[in-house]
């Protein structure tokens, strides 16, 4: 009977554990949208495959992911996202704000776990980053717009000898850098440079834009995290090194693919992270009652083969900040 006794036990033990769980046999189904190519963005997308795997939800056993990318286009994000919206799937995971904007006109019901907006509170994605409400939560991919003026501030440590900035944005996204621009400004009046943001109207010009760069006599350029761009980003170092321009970047693999400097989160982390936000919704969290996180690593990356070449000496207090130092 004492037997019988501690087994009955041990089950009503474990028995909230196990309604904890997910379903067994359940086969559930995730979108995945975002900006770029598959072949631009795959280091990303594996990285929150990767997540998903140390959860214990694995492709082709537990889970099926429903992968979207709009190649760079904004304009197809739409027509993606109620794509997925029609094969009913249980969570939508969306990059950057243009991606994360369009799951939302596409649904209010599924969840939606974003990872690369700059400031989802102020596009309306989120209520507030400690209560987002309604059905969208996640990651933020930067601690608020003063970051734009800090990724300036280390441009001109490492170049002090420039003086005229151009920012640029792509024309489709630029709504949702206008807080950054703001601390630009600032921060380039701080540091007597003279900035001006440079809307890039079609990627597939670059070669006019930095054309009209040079007549105007820049010296030195800043690209933020913008989703289009990314796309186009050995395109833009390229041009930047053949126009003998510094630059910041904020993504790293714009400064491993050949550019100076960049300064920014760590995007293929972010999407991994994003996978503990599905985790706990495809287990019955509510993503209103999910906070929003906010980075707390920022990955500094110099390129001295790049320096080298713009005949650039990087201080040395510089390189001890550094996270990465590309020889």
């Amino acid at each position: 009977m004492r037997l019988i006794g501690l087994v009955i036990t041990l089950i009503l033990t474990l028995s909230p554990l196990a309604g904890e769980a997910q379903q067994p046999g359940k086969v559930f189904r995730v979108g995945y949208l975002t900006v770029p190519s598959r072949e631009t963005a795959q280091d990303v997308a594996n990285a929150f495959k990767g997540g998903l795997r140390d959860l214990g939800l694995v492709e082709g056993q537990n889970i099926v992911v429903e992968y979207r990318f709009a190649d760079g286009n904004v304009d197809r994000l739409p027509d993606l996202a109620a794509e997925l919206v029609r094969l009913q799937v249980d969570v939508i995971v969306a990059g950057a704000t243009p991606a994360v904007i369009a799951a939302k006109n596409a649904t209010r019901t599924i969840p939606i776990v974003m990872f690369l907006p700059a400031n989802p509170v102020g596009a309306g994605l989120v209520v507030s980053l400690a209560r987002p409400d309604g059905n969208i939560t996640g990651l933020t991919s930067t601690a608020g717009p003063e970051m734009y003026g800090k990724q300036l501030e280390l441009l001109k440590d490492a170049s002090p000898r420039i003086t005229r900035i151009a920012v640029l944005v792509n024309h489709a996204t630029s709504p949702f850098h206008t807080l950054g621009l703001r601390e630009t400004e600032i921060a380039a009046r701080a540091l007597r440079l003279q900035q001006q943001v440079i809307e890039v109207p079609d990627p597939r010009e670059l070669d006019k834009v930095f054309a009209a760069l040079m007549r105007s006599r820049f010296d030195a350029i800043f690209v933020p995290s913008d989703p289009v761009l990314f796309q186009h980003r050995t395109r833009l170092v390229a041009l930047a090194a053949k126009n003998r321009l510094p630059a910041m970047w904020g993504h790293k693999e714009s400064a491993e693919a050949g550019g100076l400097m960049a300064y920014s989160t760590n995007t293929a982390d972010l999407a991994r992270r994003a996978a503990t936000y599905v985790d706990k919704i495809l287990k019955g969290a509510k993503p209103a009652d999910l906070p929003v996180e906010q980075p707390t690593k920022f990955e500094l990356v110099v390129n001295l083969k790049t320096a080298k070449v713009l005949g650039l000496t990087i201080p040395q207090s510089l390189l001890l900040r550094a996270d990465e130092i590309i020889q």
